[in-house]
């Protein structure tokens, strides 16, 4: 009886030390402690799997105090550096990153600002998200539909996202319209928080009489700021465009330079803000310019749901004849994300 409860004894303590040392855990500011399996930091929230939840919790990071895992991360911090490695707090200031190079670093808790566990799995790296609209009035049958859609892949030095938009209106005796646009946007990140960003963006509009309109831009850009609340980038460089009408009116190819800025606020409760403008003055076309604007207001809801309000403007101040200068929607929608 003795050699069996030794037995047990011994199974209990190797399996413990087995459980604790593949575990992860958070410890907050107030002492309480969480165990199981951290997944990433986004947005300023830490998002951790455990045994006895039925969903992952997410917790605001600026509450957790010490931090332990041996699983290997993707981690950005503050000044822009990024690393590939684990975290573990040894004292009450500093998280080390034990980086996959064999190196160490300590760096202070809140200058890291984004981690995700880095996996050869194509999905763990995926993000995406769809909604739609819709709406009918009985007067004169007008109807309109619509979709707005996004697609995100981050690598260790790299990131890449594109986004696909359609709303289309039918009424009586009116002529139908349709607006329709998608961007394709790659990062290299490079030192010091600069990134090299090559796009692409397509728009077609019955508004501004445009069938086909291709961006083809590429520069340098920089975060100006990049917290566990914000961040704030700017861009400048240069861009092809190549546009066809739906009128009997030539097709144009021109060179524009192009500033851009993109803000994007996300500790706000469940509320999410992002915001992206591109001004195009003309090369080629002296005294023509151009702007795209958008910006998408975001609440969470409960099991991946949101609810998005939207609002996107292209400004051309040299149309082609008998087409307006502007064109703007204003969306709503629910939605799912990944």
């Amino acid at each position: 009886m003795k050699k069996l409860f030794t037995f047990l004894m011994l199974t209990f303590s190797f399996y413990a030390a087995f459980a604790m040392d593949v575990r992860d855990s958070l410890i907050f500011k107030n002492d309480n402690v969480i165990v199981g399996e951290i997944k990433s930091l986004d947005k300023g929230v830490v998002t951790i799997e455990t045994d006895y939840s039925d969903s992952d919790f997410q917790i605001e990071w600026q509450e957790v105090k010490e931090v332990y895992s041996k699983q290997n991360y993707l981690i950005t911090l503050m000044s822009g550096e990024r690393h590939n490695g684990s975290l573990w707090t040894y004292d009450p200031t500093h998280v080390t990153l034990h980086l996959t190079s064999g190196d160490s670093l300590k760096v202070r808790i809140e200058d890291i600002v984004y981690f995700k566990t880095y996996e050869d799995e194509f999905w763990s790296r995926l993000s995406a998200s769809i909604d739609f609209s819709y709406s009918f009035t009985k007067a004169n049958n007008y109807t309109q539909a619509g979709i707005r859609s996004s697609l995100g892949y981050v690598a260790s030095s790299w990131s890449a996202n594109a986004g696909y938009n359609l709303i289309r209106s039918n009424q009586d005796e009116v002529e139908p319209t349709r607006r329709e646009d998608a961007n394709l946007n790659y990062k290299k990140f490079l030192p010091r928080d600069y990134y090299v960003p090559a796009n692409y963006a397509f728009l077609s509009n019955t508004e501004q009489l445009i069938d086909v309109r291709s961006t083809f831009s590429a520069g340098l850009g920089k975060y100006l700021v990049h917290t566990n609340d914000s961040y704030l980038g700017v861009e400048a460089g240069i861009s092809y465009l190549n546009e066809v009408y739906t009128t009997d009116d030539p097709s144009k190819n021109s060179m524009e330079a192009y500033l851009g800025a993109e803000l994007n606020l996300y500790d706000v409760g469940d509320l999410t803000l992002l915001t992206r403008g591109m001004v195009y003055p003309g090369i080629t076309e002296g005294g023509r310019w151009r702007i795209d604007y958008n910006i998408d207001t975001k609440y969470d809801l409960p099991w991946d749901l949101y609810f998005k309000v939207g609002f996107t403007l292209n400004y051309d101040n040299q149309p082609v004849e008998g087409a307006g200068k502007a064109d703007y929607v204003l969306q709503t929608g629910v939605g799912w994300e990944l």
